[in-house]
């Protein structure tokens, strides 16, 4: 009689598996000395944005950088953002497309070298916002 062939229970060696303990995400742009823009997007729930870019700040210009502008997304503060908090916000971007351009728009005055975001960007987020700010873009987290 025919045995069926016990699977192999091993982790395979999938193609993109990285080992235990390294990021998923690619290293982000050398701060030191560069021009940066941070990004922050915050629901209205959360009433300390303004002291967490305070410290994203810091942070930055601890690393180096110098923060020439600053850009926040709130999401659910006026009448149209409470009704439309059911209604999923840009997943290619994190944020609406006015921000966006608003954002695209104060890096290209202010020359910022980088936009970096308070916010955990996706690997699709970080490239279509690159090819919208038109520099590199990265994640404090």
């Amino acid at each position: 009689m025919h045995q069926h062939r016990r699977r192999d229970r091993r982790p395979s060696a999938r193609r993109g598996s990285r080992p235990a303990g390294t990021s998923a995400s690619p290293p982000g742009p050398d701060l030191a000395g560069a021009d940066v823009v941070l990004v922050g997007y915050f629901s209205a729930k959360q009433k300390d944005f303004a002291v967490r870019m305070d410290a994203a700040a810091a942070d930055l210009t601890e690393r180096g950088a110098r923060v020439v502008g600053r850009v926040v997304q709130r999401r659910g503060v006026s009448d149209g953002g409470v009704k439309r908090m059911t209604v999923p916000y840009s997943s290619r971007t994190l944020l609406g497309s006015g921000k966006t351009r608003e954002v695209a728009a104060l890096r290209e005055v202010s020359g910022a070298d980088a936009v970096i975001f308070l916010n955990t960007l996706t690997d699709h987020q970080r490239r279509v916002l690159t090819g919208a700010f038109g520099c590199p873009v990265a994640s404090l987290r």
